[in-house]
């Protein structure tokens, strides 16, 4: 009974999503903030796979109407969180008698998310923990979710994108979220990223407490710190500290590590009272190819040199193009769009220039979809990266990316090879 509750609730908020984008595409006027409004309170108490699928849209700020960002965005900060009960019962199914290990588990969780959330407790020997639980019921509910959702691709096909292209970009999200229901193989990452970053003194990862984690509950230690999303009203001096540490972490582990941690959400990172940057929330993490990386230097290659032509070919050499009739105009006028983040010197991203010829630009990406589409395989890849702009924006960064990028540019050139 109640999963057919979840099936009706979500199939309502599908066809209210649909009637807006057709209203939209009609030449009619969308009420966005209603429809995001009524996306926040229906997916933030049904949690699951449509909630966290609107928390990834909701990083795509500079493609989404703002009124809809906004509501979406609330996902992220303010979601409902699950009732106490309902939490015990899984920390009780999966780790016995709380009593006989803990003195204290805050009711009130401190962070509340789509497939779980985060509780602060403290053992019987005082050790200050973080227990990240697992919704209740959610692996069942998950398959049944995917299906629902499957039914409404049909709303990408206003955006003109084919049906086999919709078909391979669901099944890379829902694989993400697969996966982020596995918290042993989340406990693996963490493990793995303490390892490959212990020896670097601006970075901090939570050690997972092994003794009180299960298939459904991630014990770890309490690494306190101020979230990136409080940042904004942070002195300058430990804004750029931090941007530089994020900056540096990002393209070491692309091209070093073939690795991405692909949750970018500002709360998944946090700074400690020394400035270090915190990793938390290691549920997505994915592996990058090197022939995939190369294949996106050489797309921002020739972005930077605004050869049209150039992108074209990067374009298809990374599958992002179907159809007849290469984009060139567009391909122009976005390499001109993000050329001042590559100027010589530092470079300001918090420049509301860059934004708004990029937000101008996207109701013509969107038109474009028939012909220019974003591979289904560098989905979580360009959500990530993508995310992180947005981290750098909060941040007010100032970065000679000129700089930075060069050895990346030479490396897929194979400069010196």
């Amino acid at each position: 009974m109640r999963e057919r509750g979840r099936t009706r609730r979500l199939m309502g908020l599908g066809a209210r999503t649909g009637g807006s984008l057709l209203k939209s595409r009609l030449g009619g006027e969308a009420n966005w903030r209603a429809l995001g409004e009524a996306l926040f309170e229906g997916l933030s108490e049904l949690k699951g796979p449509a909630m966290k699928m609107a928390q990834v849209m909701s990083q795509w700020d500079d493609l989404l109407p703002p009124d809809l960002a906004d509501e979406l965005a609330r996902l992220q900060r303010q979601a409902q969180p699950m009732p106490w009960p309902a939490i015990r019962r899984t920390l009780v199914e999966e780790l016995g008698e709380l009593e006989a290990s803990f003195s204290d588990i805050e009711e009130t969780p401190f962070a509340s998310a789509s497939m779980g959330q985060v509780h602060r407790a403290t053992t019987r020997e005082g050790e200050t923990l973080v227990m990240k639980v697992q919704y209740p019921g959610l692996a069942q509910v998950l398959e049944s979710d995917l299906v629902q959702l499957r039914r409404l691709l049909w709303l990408g096909r206003w955006f003109r994108v084919p049906q086999a292209r919709l078909e391979a970009i669901f099944d890379e999200l829902a694989e993400g979220l697969r996966q982020e229901l596995d918290y042993q193989a989340e406990a693996r990452a963490l493990a793995r990223y303490r390892s490959r970053y212990a020896d670097n003194p601006d970075l901090r990862i939570p050690a997972v407490v092994e003794r009180f984690s299960t298939g459904r509950v991630l014990a770890m230690e309490y690494l306190p710190g101020t979230p990136l999303r409080d940042l904004e009203a942070a002195p300058d001096p430990l804004r750029q500290q931090v941007a530089g540490i994020l900056a540096d972490w990002l393209t070491e582990e692309l091209f070093t590590h073939g690795e991405l941690h692909a949750d970018p959400h500002a709360g998944n990172f946090a700074v400690d009272d020394q400035g270090r940057l915190i990793l938390y929330d290691l549920g997505a993490v994915i592996p990058v190819t090197e022939a995939k990386l190369k294949s996106m230097v050489h797309l921002l290659d020739a972005t930077l040199q605004q050869d049209p032509l150039a992108m074209e070919n990067a374009m298809l050499e990374l599958g992002g193009r179907q159809g007849e009739g290469a984009p060139l105009t567009l391909y122009k006028e976005s390499a001109a769009a993000i050329a001042p983040l590559f100027a010589t010197g530092e470079q300001d991203f918090g420049d509301v220039r860059v934004h708004r010829r990029l937000r101008e630009l996207s109701p013509r990406v969107w038109a474009a979809m028939d012909r220019f589409q974003p591979p289904a395989d560098t989905l979580l890849l360009s959500r990530t990266l993508n995310g992180h702009y947005w981290n750098l924006v909060r941040l007010k960064a100032r970065l000679d990316m000129q700089t930075r990028t060069q050895p990346l540019l030479e490396w897929a050139r194979g400069v010196g090879s």
